[in-house]
């Protein structure tokens, strides 16, 4: 397939390019720079450009089978990267005429916030975590807005580790024995795997180890 995939260069960004190539996707990646630490490889096409800047948004977007979105920011970031960068793919995919989307957002999200524990819910979220969950719930609406085939992806906390393809999905609530931490690579691992899976479509599935 032929996959548009925005925030490649970030940990879970890196890992869905590795997974995607290796698959045999055709993958198109908007990158700042081409010192992006990502591989040469045939399949791999890199456009230098800016998530906030429409034209180099729909080049990317245009002939694609879906679109997967990765975006991130530092934790203090307040300029809704996410949300501002969502709005703009969400538009050239509407022109483009690309319908599937799927979209990084993150445990504690949405409905989801109250089945986090209570030290996410009270400390780490409002503390630490408060920008980057601000900006995630304005990503999320306007992904659901949206009208396109979406799925959200909500993982708990990320470790760095190999891809093991053996994770929760779709828990409501965190239950015994869970870790509530998953690796970058099982998070591109599930994000790929949705471009052809529709068991989650307008869903937005948790993850965790």
């Amino acid at each position: 397939m032929k996959l548009a995939l925005f925030g490649a260069s970030g940990k879970v960004g890196r890992n869905l390019t590795r997974q995607a190539l290796a698959a045999g996707h055709e993958v198109t990646a908007l990158v700042r720079s081409l010192k992006a630490d990502l591989p040469e490889h045939p399949n791999l096409t890199l456009v230098v450009g800016d998530v906030l800047n429409p034209e180099d948004v729909a080049n990317v977007v245009d002939a694609k089978d879906a679109v997967l979105v990765a975006l991130g920011a530092p934790l203090g970031n307040k300029e809704g990267i996410r949300t501002k960068g969502t709005a703009i793919i969400v538009k050239a995919m509407k022109e483009a005429a690309v319908e599937r989307l799927i979209c990084l957002s993150g445990f504690g999200a949405g409905e989801s916030r109250g089945a986090l524990p209570w030290l996410y819910r009270f400390l780490i979220m409002p503390l630490i975590l408060r920008h980057v969950y601000a900006d995630h719930e304005q990503q999320e609406v306007l992904v659901k807005q949206s009208a396109l085939d979406w799925t959200l992806v909500r993982p708990t906390n990320y470790v760095e580790g190999p891809q093991t393809n053996d994770y929760r999905i779709d828990f409501k609530a965190v239950e015994k024995g869970m870790t509530f931490k998953i690796s970058y690579a099982n998070v591109a691992h599930f994000m790929l795997s949705q471009v052809r899976d529709r068991t989650f479509l307008h869903a937005a599935p948790s993850l965790s180890s």
